[in-house]
């Protein structure tokens, strides 16, 4: 089993080149091993706060911390080999000429080599459902193909913690729950999962801690029923977030913001009398 690894910003910011201003004083620390989606309106920050954890942007402000690691003071090949990202568009991480090398070059990256580079392989492109696309040109797939094929290449090279970006967009209902199965037992195998989504279902059912961005600051923190709670409400929709459909429902029939089907059954069935 991988263990997870922790991953921490300590009043992290940052600053782009073009005096965009992404970030500004976000402490956080996701525990190893744990589910954790970031949520927020576009231009929030959220991506440019996951691109920290494997040093492909270095803070102008504060710090960032892996595994209790400095990342200002690590170097990008030994980051890879903690922290995976699979971006939101795949077609800036796709570049190989079939699937199978495509997957494989990040593991072959970090040392893996014959059965075991292999069985990494043929792994993960079966837990993404491609493996009988294994020898096909990767754009010859579909987009939502092409996410998973992204993933499949993060999965693959057995990172402690792994960051998905938006990793249900374009996919249809079945791609959705392949998606969530995939988080679920990446978890279980103890790795810390990251996700950005704007899907507030999906981050409701798949994840245990939700992190809110509105214009590069933090402003909520806490589980699914807590960010999800009607009093936030107001918060969220200052992101141009909506809470899920079954927290709104949950809110009006007295059940909280994360009611089983139960309780709706029984909330329903109580009315009725």
């Amino acid at each position: 089993m991988t263990s997870g690894i922790e991953l921490a910003t300590d009043q992290l910011g940052f600053v782009y080149p073009d005096g965009t201003r992404a970030l500004s004083d976000v402490s956080l620390t996701i525990g190893a091993g744990s589910r954790v989606a970031i949520i927020g309106q576009n231009g929030s920050g959220k991506s440019t706060l996951v691109r920290h954890f494997n040093g492909l942007l270095r803070a102008t402000a504060g710090r960032v911390l892996v595994g209790g690691r400095e990342v200002g003071r690590t170097h990008v090949a030994e980051l890879a080999r903690l922290v995976g990202i699979s971006f939101q568009n795949p077609d800036r991480q796709i570049f190989s000429a079939n699937s199978r090398l495509e997957v494989s070059f990040g593991p072959r990256n970090i040392g893996l080599r014959g059965a075991a580079l292999d069985a990494r392989v043929n792994a993960a492109l079966a837990q993404v459902g491609l493996s009988d696309q294994a020898q096909t040109n990767p754009y010859d797939l579909g987009f939502s193909e092409r996410k998973l094929l992204a993933l499949a290449s993060v999965v693959a090279m057995g990172t402690p913690a792994i960051v998905l970006d938006e990793p249900t967009t374009g996919q249809d209902a079945n791609g959705v729950r392949r998606v969530k199965q995939i988080c679920g037992e990446l978890a279980a195998e103890g790795r810390t999962v990251v996700a950005i989504s704007h899907d507030m279902t999906f981050v409701a059912e798949t994840f245990e801690r939700l992190i809110v961005l509105r214009d590069g600051h933090l402003i909520l923190d806490g589980s699914v029923a807590d960010v999800f709670g009607e009093g936030n409400w107001p918060v969220l929709e200052s992101t141009y977030l909506e809470p899920p459909l079954p927290a709104r429902l949950g809110a009006r029939l007295g059940l909280g913001s994360t009611p089983s089907t139960e309780s709706f059954v029984d909330a329903i069935l109580s009315r009725g009398d």
